[in-house]
Parts: C-alpha cells; structure tokens; sequence
C-alpha cells in the first residue's frame, strides 16, 4: 500500500495573512516533571530515566485556516429549505471513495473553471465520473501556499461547474487553491465594478439548493494520477462547526 499526503503543515507562518495564522504552543519533556510533583508525586518516585512527557496547545486556529473540508453549514443555515449538515453531521460514507482528478493547471488567474472544461478534460483523458467519488481539481496554486498572496491568486470554480458535479453525484469535492470560488478580493472587486450583486461566492452558494462538501487547501495533487486510488478525507468530529481541519490522503493498494 502507499499513501500520498494531501494535507498542508500545520504550524506557524508569518507570511499568512491574519485570517489564517495558526499558533501552536510546543511545551517541552521537564515541564510535566514539575506538574506531577505538584499534584503529589515525590521526586523520589519518578520512574527512573523519566525526563516527563512533551505536550501541545494550540493557541490559535481558524477551522479553514489549514487543508479542511467545509459542511454545507458553511454555505448557508439551510438546504434546499432543510437545515444544513455541520461537520459533526456529515456520513462518513462521503468521506471515503474513488478519488479523480481534474487537472485545471492551464487555467489562469480569474479565469473560472466552467463545466465546458470539465467536460473537454474527462473526454480527452477518456475518463468518467461516478456517484460517489471525490473529485479533486487541480490548479497547481499549492505551490503558492504559505505565502502573503496565496489567497489572492487562483481560479476557482463556477457555480455551474459545482452544480454540475453535484449533479453526477458527487457528494465531496476539493482544490488546491485557497477557496473554492475564484479568489476572495477578486471577486469583492468584480462584484463593485459590475454592480452585480450575483458575483460572490457563485460556487460556494450552489450549497443553498445542493447539498455538498468541499476541501480546501490541498497540497501535492502533482503526485497522482488522474485515477487509481482511493481518497481519505476523515474531518476533526466538532460539534455544530461548519468545517473541519481534516487529514487528507490518497491511497493506493
């Protein structure tokens, strides 16, 4: 069996902008020494060559500041007139399946990804989709994270391309750009220029009629191949969230 890792690092880095900065408190082997004598164990009576144990805090973490899968909660308190899925709610069965891979590389910044593109892909590459897999679109703008501009730079997806893949029956999604839309201050730009108030957040708000998953933040889409493998996508089990930090990987047996 190999595994891949389609997960980013999570620690500390200057360069992310405020909304994404994660802090991690790293406390070392001597200070449990000091707390197992004050709840009353005598010195005397520490396990031989026992130097304490190493322990974490994290101090500071947005639940979409690191690779993450989003709940339809994200998107909006309710689907298709439903109250929506938070993370905690979503069936592990989504979160398991067939991976593929959408190789999106060529398509520049702004540039939206439309089914048209899809479609031109998966017959060119005599691929298929099936209900069921998890679908990961590749842009190559990983290679931009951890850096001050990676939430500026990208395509995205079009709400007709997220619709249409919902429609084939795929219930989890991903990328390795920031978002799931075309960047952030792009679209808030766009959306002043043309007065238009249906700009924003196109794709992500295709979560109001359609229920879905998206992940967020991918890393090393590079290393697969457009199928072959199985996807893992298990999210942290928080209660009423809207998203998760999740483990990403593909599988190979």
């Amino acid at each position: 069996m190999k595994i891949v890792d389609l997960s980013k690092p999570i620690k500390y880095n200057k360069n992310d902008p405020w909304f994404m900065k994660v802090k991690i408190k790293h406390k070392p082997h001597s200070k449990a020494k000091w707390l197992i004598r004050l709840l009353g164990l005598p010195f005397r009576l520490f396990p031989k060559n026992f130097t304490g144990w190493a322990d974490d805090t994290i101090q500071k973490m947005g639940i979409h500041s690191t690779t993450h899968i989003d709940a339809p909660w994200h998107y909006s308190p309710t689907v298709n007139g439903e109250k929506a899925k938070t993370i905690d709610e979503i069936p592990l069965e989504w979160c398991y399946g067939e991976g593929l891979v959408i190789d999106m590389k060529h398509k520049k910044d702004f540039d939206p990804i439309t089914v048209e593109d899809i479609k031109t892909f998966l017959d060119k590459n005599d691929l298929a989709i099936k209900p069921g897999m998890i679908v990961l679109i590749k842009t190559g703008r990983d290679k931009f994270n951890g850096t001050k501009d990676f939430h500026k730079k990208g395509t995205g997806m079009s709400a007709a391309a997220t619709a249409w893949l919902i429609d084939q029956g795929i219930k989890v999604m991903g990328i390795d750009a920031w978002g799931w839309d075309l960047p952030l201050p792009y679209m808030i730009k766009k959306a002043k220029e043309t007065n238009d108030p249906d700009l924003f957040w196109e794709a992500h708000l295709v979560g109001q009629d359609k229920e879905y998953c998206h992940m967020e933040q991918l890393v090393n889409l590079d290393a697969l191949p457009y199928t072959g493998f199985k996807v893992s996508v298990f999210p942290l089990k928080i209660v009423g969230a809207s998203g998760a930090p999740a483990r990403v990987v593909a599988i190979f047996e």
